[in-house]
């Protein structure tokens, strides 16, 4: 069977570059969301010529421009979105190209977290980036667009060189701060997998209109069971401080980045160790468990 062809919208993002390069890997013939957005953005552009050379192909569009986002649409099979944060609800537009255009056989919108469907509870900041998933999700089923949504928890690079402490990518030296009593299990998804299982899920029939949680067994650790890793490996033993629940979410207004992205993933990490939301969720209809 022929490999489908596949457009990626977000192509130059933190994720939508490595299902760019799957997809590549792959054998798919890649098409590239091109945008006038991109304007004076050089490293961008430059970020697209190189996937140009490695035999993606540009399509010039604009999620203003309904006629072009149709006519980008109709040259490929599957559309997979990977869109920022900033721009979910700009996805409403692509629904509506997708279901005009009505050749799709799959879309994969910009999800890659934690299952909104399952943060009824959330609070802000983060509940606003759920529910405006939420959205996308509702437009896409009432359009019966074939789909399969992709839950990879938390991405490694934000929270494993760092033992999960806020606003740094670094290791800690001499303390760590250690969430509740460090021992909730949470999954870290390396970024290229995470790519990697989405272009995989493209054309598996069993992934049609279901959610796939990504979960391998080796990637699920507690916050303790990180620290343990990273004191074996650099023969240093950290001063371990623990945060309540209620300390922390009482200064997160004040100490929190300003950045939305950072902004976002340091709440949902937080929810994932005091809210013990993640890996108790049971293999159900409409799911796929990899």
């Amino acid at each position: 069977m022929e490999n489908s062809k596949v457009l990626v919208v977000g192509g130059t993002g933190y994720i939508g570059r490595r299902i760019v390069r799957a997809s590549l890997a792959h054998g798919h013939r890649t098409f590239i969301l091109m945008r006038p957005e991109i304007g004076l953005n050089i490293d961008k552009l430059q970020l697209l010529l190189s996937f140009k050379a490695q035999g993606a192909l540009l399509v010039e569009a604009s999620m203003e421009d309904h006629r072009s986002l149709v006519a980008a649409v109709k040259q490929v099979d599957v559309v997979v979105s990977a869109i920022s944060g900033r721009h979910f609800l700009l996805q409403i537009k692509l629904v509506e190209a997708i279901k005009e255009a009505g050749n799709i056989k799959r879309f994969l919108p910009s999800e890659f977290g934690i299952d909104p469907a399952r943060m009824g509870h959330a609070l802000e900041p983060g509940r606003i980036t759920f529910d405006e998933k939420m959205e996308i999700r509702r437009a896409i089923e009432e359009a019966s667009i074939p789909h399969t949504y992709v839950s990879a928890n938390c991405f490694a690079a934000f929270f494993v060189p760092n033992l999960s402490q806020m606003r740094t990518l670094l290791p800690p030296k001499e303390k760590v701060h250690v969430y509740g009593d460090g021992n909730v299990k949470v999954i870290f998804m390396d970024e290229d997998d995470v790519a990697t299982y989405t272009i995989k899920s493209i054309d598996d029939p069993r992934a049609l209109n279901k959610t796939i949680y990504l979960r391998p067994p080796e990637n699920i650790l507690s916050q303790n069971e990180l620290i343990a890793k990273w004191e074996k490996l650099s023969g240093e033993v950290l001063e371990r401080i623990p945060i309540p629940s209620d300390e922390f979410l009482a200064s997160m207004e004040d100490q929190m980045s300003t950045d939305f992205l950072v902004k976002h993933f340091q709440f949902c990490f937080i929810l994932l160790h005091f809210l013990r939301n993640t890996v108790k969720h049971t293999c159900l209809v409409g799911t796929m468990v990899l």
